[in-house]
């Protein structure tokens, strides 16, 4: 029988850093939606990232902006190479602020390459406001609480 992996030590004040260095190099998050009593999950391209606060692109046209509209509670997942994972449990809000949409439009050429303006009507851009981080180390099987910062709660 194979002896069951151990999980190196990691002090539990370095858990947040760990968490957003996560975040900050992981590329394609999964982003967990419902549509009625059915999950769906997808990977998505974050926009934006500042800490556990993501901002994700979208286009009316997708089936997520149905499910996102019926209810916006949704969950990214982060999955590093070394299999350590961040869950953000978050509510998606659609962006509305034209500063922070231009800020996020000037950074991004593919949006500017397939939507040609930022007025274009099938661009949504969601908030993911996080309500509750957590972090597993590979094998660890437990997740640990990384707090949030209260500018973002």
């Amino acid at each position: 029988m194979m002896p069951k992996p151990v999980p190196k030590r990691i002090n539990p004040a370095d858990v947040p850093a760990k968490a957003l260095e996560i975040v900050a190099n992981v590329k394609f998050p999964m982003l967990a939606t419902i549509d009625g009593d059915q999950p769906r999950i997808r990977p998505v391209s974050p926009l934006l990232t500042r800490g556990f606060e993501v901002f994700i692109g979208n286009l009316r046209s997708y089936h997520k902006t149905i499910e996102i509209a019926a209810n916006n509670r949704i969950e990214l997942c982060y999955l590093d190479i070394d299999h350590n994972q961040v869950r953000i449990t978050a509510v998606a809000e659609i962006v509305t602020d034209r500063e922070l949409l231009q800020n996020i439009w000037n950074k991004n050429s593919l949006l500017k390459h397939y939507l040609g303006s930022i007025d274009n009507p099938d661009l949504i851009v969601y908030r993911c406001k996080p309500g509750r981080v957590r972090f597993m180390q590979e094998w660890a099987l437990d997740y640990i609480e990384v707090p949030i910062p209260e500018i973002l709660s």
